[in-house]
């Protein structure tokens, strides 16, 4: 399995969401389509782009589906739920954060060493990722062949965020990481991941299936 590369980008600090858009729309974009469970065979079509500018992690989704849904607007809530993408990542035999976002922009963070085993990130952490989604920041019930049915979410990680572990840069940082798709409570539930999982039930909490990334 090759290491995931993740470009070193310079960004402006007053540089607006559009832009940045732009720039990670022309990066690379790595499919999320792995089906790894036969009682869920639905595929939505959702991928990504990520680069980093040694003090923060940008992430870029877009997503194609069939039904969409954001019930979710509190931090920390159950956002997997909801059409929702997903990043998890480890740097060490500690443990691994899981980062979820429903396609409003609600986010979920947690450190673990398993998954019963969480540490949530407080208000004050979850407040420092900033949040681009392309769906207005109202919740929803489920839609279908609707306008919301296709979205996009930025990201902007800042490696304070990562609060068990301390950077001074994220330049050349080494870590395995997954990445998802899902939506647990939509009327077509689904669980894509980049990187395979050889579980018998659907699970993303298995950091052996997490590939290799490395940051420039």
């Amino acid at each position: 399995m090759e290491t995931l590369q993740v470009p070193r980008i310079a960004v402006s600090g007053k540089e607006m969401p559009e832009e940045l858009n732009r720039r990670l729309d022309a990066l690379p974009a790595y499919r999320i389509d792995t089906v790894n469970w036969k009682g869920y065979p639905y595929s939505p079509s959702a991928n990504f782009s990520i680069a980093h500018d040694e003090d923060c992690l940008y992430l870029r989704y877009r997503v194609q589906e069939e039904c969409t849904m954001a019930r979710v607007m509190e931090d920390n809530g159950a956002v997997w739920t909801d059409s929702c993408v997903e990043f998890f990542i480890s740097f060490d035999d500690t443990g691994y954060y899981n980062f979820e976002f429903n396609c409003i922009g609600t986010a979920l963070l947690a450190f673990r060493k398993e998954k019963p085993l969480a540490e949530h990130a407080g208000p004050t952490v979850l407040k420092t990722i900033l949040r681009y989604p392309s769906l207005p920041r109202i919740s929803f019930e489920e839609e279908k062949s609707s306008d919301k049915n296709s979205w996009a979410l930025t990201i902007i990680i800042p490696r304070t965020v990562f609060f068990k572990h301390r950077f001074a840069s994220l330049n050349g940082v080494e870590a395995r990481a997954n990445f998802y798709k899902c939506g647990d409570a939509l009327s077509i539930p689904h669980f894509l991941s980049k990187y395979p999982i050889a579980t018998a039930e659907p699970n993303f909490h298995v950091p052996e299936y997490f590939g290799k990334i490395k940051f420039e």
